[in-house]
């Protein structure tokens, strides 16, 4: 019995895997500008709204914020994909 121990143990030594260096190459190869993250570039330069405008003056949840957000940016076609 104490063989089949020995021989379990050998055994679980032997299985480190190895991590490939290819991985840390690729990443060290791209240098330069990262692209963003998301597929929308919002530009809110220029705009003279206020929150009140947007939103209302009443409370809020966030979802109904995303959905006023979304449809004054694509009323305004803010939105360059």
């Amino acid at each position: 019995m104490s063989d089949k121990l020995v021989a379990k143990r050998k055994s679980k030594s032997r299985r480190k895997t190895r991590k490939s260096k290819s991985r840390k190459s690729k990443s060290q190869k791209t240098k330069g500008k990262k692209k963003p993250f998301g597929g929308y570039a919002l530009s809110f330069s220029g705009r003279t709204e206020t929150v009140e405008e947007i939103f209302g003056r009443g409370e809020v949840t966030p979802s109904e914020m995303t959905k006023k957000l979304w449809k004054f940016i694509k009323a305004k076609k803010l939105a360059n994909r």
